[in-house]
């Protein structure tokens, strides 16, 4: 019997005669950590709490209720029983949207007539991408291999996801962690927006599967590549594709799929053929 740092008890019980891992020198954080505009509930998310001035902004981005960080104003973070609450003040110009969206919502809730109208509201075109990658195939292995000591709550827990900003050589500027890879990508983009970043060149790199949600967030913020650590679902593929996302998944070690390259920026051989749905 082990004791997490946080004094949980931990028993360790074993399927082989091997040597055995020991247990996570703590347990991932996660509580309810709610959104509020203008005085307005708006969603709670589960996440990690730390670095929630970067989650507020870049929620706020990823959700359209501001188009950038200068249109946020003040964000109060408010530890409660059992949770967090967030309060974002956004100008009166974006008010609108933000009741709109709102009322979106309690339609959503009210009846079961309105499903055409979400699934119109979910595969809304995406801004195409203007900016063009500027990394190659070189510069993918090197994040890979300094990914993991930009990780130290993942490295002491095992149960979180990572999202770092790439340079065009795979040195990575920012990362951020959460136990929701959304909120890990929300906190990269917000810090990024606050440091003033410029996402044209670079790219995101994902310790996750790939969803079309992920595809969004990352085109949105104006980053022109996403690579991740595990597959790609068929709408995130086409989602790329439509907005000129440069995507790659399933980086590991020993290689990678391009899974769409509008540029033609990545060259390499692929003894394997291409995956279903692969674009060159």
């Amino acid at each position: 019997m082990t004791c997490t740092a946080d004094q949980t008890p931990v028993r360790r019980i074993a399927f082989t005669g091997g040597p055995q891992r020991a247990a996570p020198a703590e347990l991932a954080q996660e509580q309810p950590i709610a959104f509020e505009y203008n005085g307005l509930g708006y969603a709670v998310m589960l996440g990690t709490p730390s670095d929630l001035g970067d989650f507020a902004v870049g929620f706020t981005l990823s959700e359209g209720l501001a188009q950038n960080a200068g249109e946020i104003g003040s964000i109060q973070i408010a530890p409660v029983d059992r949770g967090t609450i967030i309060r974002i003040t956004l100008p009166e110009e974006r008010a609108d949207p933000l009741r709109e969206r709102l009322r979106l919502r309690l339609v959503e809730g009210s009846c079961g007539l309105c499903g055409l109208d979400s699934i119109e509201e979910v595969l809304r075109p995406l801004p195409p991408l203007t900016a063009r990658p500027r990394f190659g195939i070189r510069a993918i292995a090197a994040a890979l291999a300094e990914f993991r000591t930009h990780q130290p709550i993942g490295r002491a827990t095992g149960a979180m996801h990572a999202a770092a900003f790439c340079d065009p050589a795979g040195r990575i500027l920012f990362a951020r962690e959460d136990v929701g890879r959304h909120n890990a990508l929300d906190k990269l983009v917000g810090r990024m927006m606050r440091e003033g970043a410029q996402p044209d060149g670079g790219f995101v790199l994902l310790s996750a599967r790939c969803s079309y949600e992920l595809v969004e967030k990352t085109v949105r913020a104006g980053i022109p590549a996403l690579v991740t650590i595990s597959a790609a679902s068929d709408l995130a593929v086409r989602r790329a594709g439509e907005a000129g996302l440069t995507l790659v998944s399933l980086a590991r070690g020993d290689g990678a799929l391009v899974m769409n390259d509008p540029h033609d920026v990545l060259h390499g051989s692929d003894p394997a053929g291409p995956a279903p749905g692969h674009r060159r």
